[in-house]
């Protein structure tokens, strides 16, 4: 079913007989508008989407299934327009979005609203055949990049020049936008989860993480990992690897739908707490990827999630060790009815360049 059939399907549930999307993600999901102004108001029977002259072409090429308006006078004084030519008596809005003087200038033209939370958030975490597929490429992109990046691999690089190189390489494979920026961290700055890339000489015996994603039609990849440099000692970083991976298969081995994301989670967890580094294990294990980079479902000791078939997350546990480094080894998953899919599939086995 598409997704504003899917989303008046809920209007009388959620007591409204009209929804106003500002959140230009929530407007991308709906109407496959991709440019940076402009709102969907949809009814019962209609659907309007509406953005300024800048856009009027764009709109043309990109947006489906929606009438296109092009915004003449200001926008609450439009949004009004609307309301009084649907009927709208009631009109919901995102209210994680909403700015507070953009909610009362609606206030005051008479319009009664309805605050609404997280709703196409939670349309969007089920993903169709269509965005799986468009994921998948996302991920081919990202790991064919990574590939090329290889011979740039050594002692001598910067962090930051490895992190250039590899935004170079990203955007070869077509990627229009990045989902994030890269992230390389060497020796000890790998400790730092999200470090950003510095001018800091890769050495022998170093860690170095690499956090990256790609981008297929607007839908993102992400995934992390970590080799280690040549040098006289890498046992302690064999160890903590070990350890790292362990935890990562048994999160990854515990998936399937229904169960519930924090128990993903522990998986992990007590994997890396029974060999001692629970206290360096901070972050979750996971989140949802998809049009955004960060979304639905969360995948940590304090999630309410449960998963669900054709959800897409992240496994990603890590140990980070204060003026050691640390690892982080990242994959992309989707749920199934009896299990996992793992979507990503650079190696994870223990490597020294």
């Amino acid at each position: 079913m598409h997704a504003r059939a899917l989303l008046r399907r809920k209007f009388r549930q959620l007591r409204v007989d009209g929804i106003l999307v500002t959140d230009l993600i929530n407007v991308k999901y709906l109407t496959g508008f991709t440019g940076s102004s402009g709102y969907a108001f949809i009814t019962g029977k209609d659907a309007v989407f509406v953005t300024d002259f800048r856009y009027q072409e764009q709109a043309k090429h990109e947006v489906r299934g929606f009438r296109i308006r092009i915004e003449r006078g200001e926008r609450t004084g439009e949004i009004k327009a609307l309301s009084d030519e649907c009927g709208v008596k009631r009109l919901g809005f995102e209210d994680h979005h909403v700015a507070y003087g953009f909610y009362r200038k609606l206030l005051k033209k008479k319009i009664k609203l309805k605050p609404l939370t997280w709703i196409i958030e939670e349309m969007r975490v089920i993903k169709s055949a269509t965005e799986l597929d468009l994921i998948k490429k996302s991920v081919q992109r990202a790991e064919r990049a990574f590939r090329k990046l290889q011979p740039f691999i050594k002692a001598g690089a910067t962090e930051r020049k490895l992190a250039l190189k590899l935004e170079e390489l990203l955007k070869d494979e077509g990627c229009k936008t990045l989902p994030f920026g890269v992230i390389v961290a060497s020796g000890f700055l790998s400790a730092l989860p999200h470090a950003r890339p510095t001018g800091r000489v890769v050495r022998r015996g170093d860690f170095i993480t690499f956090d990256w994603g790609g981008e297929y039609e607007g839908y993102y990849s992400d995934m992390t990992r970590t080799v280690v440099v040549k040098g006289k000692d890498t046992a302690k970083q064999k160890e903590i690897y070990s350890i790292v991976l362990e935890a990562q298969k048994r999160a990854i081995g515990s998936v399937r739908a229904g169960i519930k994301a924090k128990i993903v989670d522990a998986a992990a967890r007590g994997h890396i707490s029974e060999k001692g580094y629970g206290e360096e294990f901070g972050h979750g294990t996971g989140h949802g990827v998809g049009l955004a980079v960060h979304e639905k479902p969360y995948v940590s000791w304090r999630s309410k999630d449960v998963i669900k078939e054709n959800m897409v997350f992240t496994i990603e546990p890590g140990i980070y060790l204060p003026g050691f480094g640390g690892v982080r080894i990242e994959d992309m998953v989707v749920a199934k009815k009896d299990g996992v899919e793992v979507l990503t599939h650079l190696p994870k086995k223990f490597r020294v360049i």
